[in-house]
């Protein structure tokens, strides 16, 4: 069997990077980039480092050679320069990550994982860029993937395995290899409506809800997919719910945020009033069989009172069963879920500028 190739950087300078640090390590094999510990990936980076890969592995036996060089990468705010260096070396420096983010370089390893429908709806063009944002765990049973009521910031995508949606003594669902989990706390605000919990060892692929939400803004048809299958996932995620909307309800938003409460009475093709009571604020969406005719919050309208609707995580809902002979008549404001991804994107690049701002 052939012994897997690993090469270490070190970072000797770094002028404006977002991201990394002089003095901080970098690992590349033949199948994973390894950034340093507790940071997140940079796609640039990825792309060069999988450019010099190859390079590497061409001239590994002069390798020693290769030490003197300097390497960079740039391309968007910041650079940074790095060399090669030993494993010795290496192992006195700042700690590398032991979660991988993808390179694959490995074609079986990427046959594998094209087959999940996730990664199948991906373009082919932009398969590697996507890939490769994601990180592989290997998780032990009774391992907590997500935990009611606290923010959720990972996307994942099953590889093997099998992990339970629960609520309290509830369990909403069964999600096995290929199946996505963590979709509804990304939609719902960042906070989890649910436990997920692996019942024996899983390997998955996660990814930081930010970043898959750039991919969802610039991938059509990932965004499609998204879709579909949120459709189909309501269904059974809310289950536990679904009984409670007859006539009328009431509760807070920190036990049900507005998109999950948006996408029950979406998926039970309900006819009525959802009022919200927020704490500087109030807001109104109407729903026609389960479409949204009408929206109002903040002395906005339609698709951009949904936005300042999908903002707010406290305060009080109400629903009235009914709506006026006016809006009846009121045309929809767009398709449902195509509103409440576009919403989504809207907040996140809102937060990225007020970050920005700060």
């Amino acid at each position: 069997m052939k012994k897997t190739s690993r090469f270490y950087f070190k970072i000797i300078a770094a002028n404006n990077c977002p991201l990394y640090e002089q003095g901080e390590l970098l690992s590349l094999s033949d199948r994973a980039l390894y950034c340093p510990k507790n940071k997140a990936t940079c796609l640039i980076l990825v792309r060069e480092m999988t450019s010099l890969l190859f390079e590497l592995l061409d001239d590994e036996p002069e390798t020693g050679k290769k030490s003197e060089e300097i390497y960079s990468c740039s391309g968007c705010l910041g650079l940074i320069k790095f060399n090669l260096i030993s494993e010795e070396k290496a192992s006195r420096g700042e700690p590398i990550s032991s979660i991988p983010y993808l390179a694959f370089t490995d074609k079986e390893e990427l046959a594998a994982i094209r087959a999940h429908p996730l990664i199948q709806a991906i373009p082919e063009p932009e398969l590697f860029r996507v890939v490769s944002c994601f990180r592989k765990e290997r998780l032990p049973a009774n391992s907590a993937l997500i935990t009611k009521g606290e923010p959720s910031a990972q996307f994942y995508l099953l590889l093997s395995g099998e992990v339970v949606v629960s609520d309290g003594f509830l369990i909403i669902a069964s999600l096995c290899p290929g199946d996505i989990c963590g979709e509804m706390s990304y939609f719902g605000g960042g906070v989890a409506g649910a436990d997920v919990k692996t019942t024996k060892e899983t390997v998955v692929l996660s990814i930081p809800t930010d970043v898959f939400s750039k991919l969802l803004h610039d991938i059509p048809e990932l965004q499609f997919f998204m879709s579909q299958t949120l459709a189909k996932r309501l269904s059974q995620a809310n289950a536990g719910h679904l009984d409670t909307f007859g006539a009328g309800m009431c509760g807070w938003l920190n036990e049900m945020p507005p998109a999950e409460l948006m996408q029950i009475l979406h998926m039970q093709r309900k006819t009525g009033a959802l009022d919200f009571e927020f704490p500087q604020s109030s807001g109104t969406v109407f729903f026609r069989e389960g479409n949204v005719v009408g929206a109002s919050c903040r002395g906005k309208k339609d698709k951009e009172a949904i936005i300042a609707v999908l903002l707010e995580t406290e305060g009080r809902y109400t629903y009235t069963a009914g709506l006026s002979p006016e809006k009846m008549q009121a045309a929809e404001i767009g398709g449902f879920m195509v509103l409440l991804l576009e919403g989504m994107n809207h907040i996140d690049e809102s937060s990225e500028e007020g970050v920005r701002r700060r």
